[in-house]
Formats: structure tokens, sequence, C-alpha cells
């Protein structure tokens, strides 16, 4: 069995859902700031940047942003990160996401979501023919 060092994003959401299959995995939640109420339809998972996988750097960032009544993400920010090469493609994550729409007569709540994005070079076993 061989060793291949593979790039992990996780989003910290309890319950954590599976989002990506084969080498790279991700787990995604909302905060529990959250209303609750608001469903993803279309959860995007950040790209691990290559210069920070070739530096083999890693990281965390929080990404704050409202949802409006058709479900699009709005003001995108960043709350807090350990690197900032890691926060624009969480922002783009996040902006690429979507949330189902608001039925007809249902009040739009105030309340911010946040996730947080870790980006872990893990290492992941990898089969070979053979062995």
């Amino acid at each position: 069995m061989k060793i291949d060092p593979r790039l992990v994003v996780a989003v910290l959401l309890p319950p954590l859902v599976s989002l990506a299959g084969g080498n790279n995995t991700a787990a995604v939640a909302d905060s529990p700031g959250d209303a609750g109420r608001r469903i993803p339809l279309h959860t995007v998972v950040p790209q691990y940047p290559e210069k920070a996988r070739r530096a083999r750097v890693e990281g965390e960032v929080e990404v704050c942003f409202n949802v409006d009544r058709d479900g699009n993400t709005k003001r995108v920010t960043v709350r807090r990160s350990t690197n900032r090469v890691f926060e624009k493609t969480s922002r783009d994550a996040v902006r690429q996401s979507s949330y189902k729409p608001l039925p007809p007569g249902e009040q739009l709540s105030g309340i911010k979501t946040c996730r947080t994005f870790r980006f872990h070079l893990t290492p992941v076993s990898v089969e070979t023919p053979g062995n």
C-alpha cells in the first residue's frame, strides 16, 4: 500500500454530511448561530490553493454571510483567518452555494450564517495493483 498526500477541506457543521467521494473528503454544517430553517440546495467546497499546497500550508477560515429570500448568499465576509491564502477560495465557495428559497409570506431572518473551512493536507492510502 502506497501513501499519497491529498488535500482535505473540511467545513464544520453538525451533523456531518459527506460532500465528495474518492480521495478528497469534506464535511459541511452551518454554525449554531444560524436560524436553522434555511436548507442548503448546493454547497460548494473551496479548492485548496495550489500555492498553499506546494508550501504545505494548512489553515482555517471563518466566513459569515446572509441568505436572501431567493436562497442566494449576500454580504460574504471573512470573520477570521489563520492565513490569507485561503480567504478568496472560501469566499468564492460561499458565493457559489445556494439555499432553498423562502415560501411566500414567510419572513426573512436577519441572522447571519457562518461557516468554518479547515484546510488540511492529509495522507490518503491509495491501492496499487499487485500489492
